[in-house]
């Protein structure tokens, strides 16, 4: 091998020493960031693991208020219908139909509308039994109308009454 080839080749291996070690500064750099990155993944992993066994700590105890709310909604409409009987029981002169409700305040507002639609029916029907009312026996007895006499008839009217 000459001079000259000898050269150009410690010049080709000097350039592929240079290639190699930004190669290798390169793979330290991706392999740095991908150690960067793989310790953030596994980070997001377990946050994410968190996460889920918070949500589903979060679904078990929705589920447990969903299944207590169930069961007071349940409660408050048998307190409502028992209340509902209880007043219609005390007050037997309300129809049933006009007493419904889900919640006992719905109930009393319903009592309140019946008591109401009673009053005005008891009410509409005793004017209807004065307006329709006729007195018993004959009616009382009244003089004759003088308006309508002459003098000479009240006169005799008069002297009648006092004879006899």
């Amino acid at each position: 091998m000459s001079d000259d080839e000898l050269t150009t080749t410690q010049e080709e291996l000097a350039e592929a020493k240079a290639e190699l070690e930004e190669l290798q500064v390169g793979t330290a750099d991706r392999e740095a960031r991908s150690a960067h990155l793989e310790s953030e993944l596994a980070e997001a992993l377990a946050e994410l693991a968190t996460a889920q066994d918070t949500a589903k700590a979060r679904d078990l105890e929705l589920a447990g208020v969903s299944e207590r709310t169930q069961a007071l909604e349940s409660q408050a409409r048998d307190a409502a219908q028992r209340y509902r009987d209880l007043a219609l029981r005390g007050a037997p002169e309300l129809p049933e139909e006009l007493v419904a409700g889900e919640t006992v305040e719905e109930v009393e507002q319903a009592l309140q509308r019946a008591r109401e639609t009673v009053s005005n029916v008891r009410g509409h029907l005793e004017s209807q039994a004065q307006a329709g009312r006729v007195p018993v026996g004959a009616p009382p007895r009244s003089g004759p109308d003088l308006a309508g006499m002459s003098s000479e008839e009240k006169i005799r009217y008069g002297l009648q009454q006092r004879t006899g």
